[in-house]
């Protein structure tokens, strides 16, 4: 049914929730996964010095590799037994919502799976939740994968 699921994370618990459903899913349906992090560097426009700047973006970036991978070791641990999953990883820059709705076009994806919250739950008041704004644009289906 699924060719190509779209997993956004950032590493916090609710996208490695969204990520046990996506390889679920991957693994009964024989998709591939395209696991993309994002590093947002609007908030970094206003700051004095570039070297920080520099600096922020080369932490946020060593943050995405490592949310990153640990996607990739839990869709390829049971490989062997369980079948393989095809497991894409993409870092990109910009505003969340507008990346993951510009790759859902590019990459022809057929089903997003996001968490409904990350790791800054404060952006849900202030900036807008990135998952509302995926479900209600998304031109595909969105699995939003809430924990208790």
């Amino acid at each position: 049914m699924y060719k190509k699921i779209l997993l956004p994370t950032d590493g916090s618990e609710y996208a490695n929730k969204a990520s046990e459903n996506a390889i679920w899913i991957a693994r009964a349906s024989g998709a591939e996964i395209i696991a993309l992090n994002f590093i947002e560097t609007s908030s970094l426009v206003g700051l004095p010095a570039e070297d920080l700047i520099i600096r922020i973006k080369e932490m946020l970036k060593e943050e995405g590799r490592i949310a990153l991978e640990h996607i990739f070791e839990m869709a390829t641990k049971d490989n062997l037994e369980e079948g393989d999953i095809k497991v894409t990883l993409e870092t990109k820059e910009g505003s969340p919502a507008d990346i993951i709705l510009k790759t859902i076009d590019e990459e022809g994806i057929d089903l997003v799976v996001i968490g409904t919250s990350g790791k800054h739950g404060l952006d849900r008041f202030l900036l807008g939740s990135v998952t509302e704004k995926v479900v209600r644009s998304a031109k595909c289906p969105v699995l939003a994968v809430h924990i208790e």
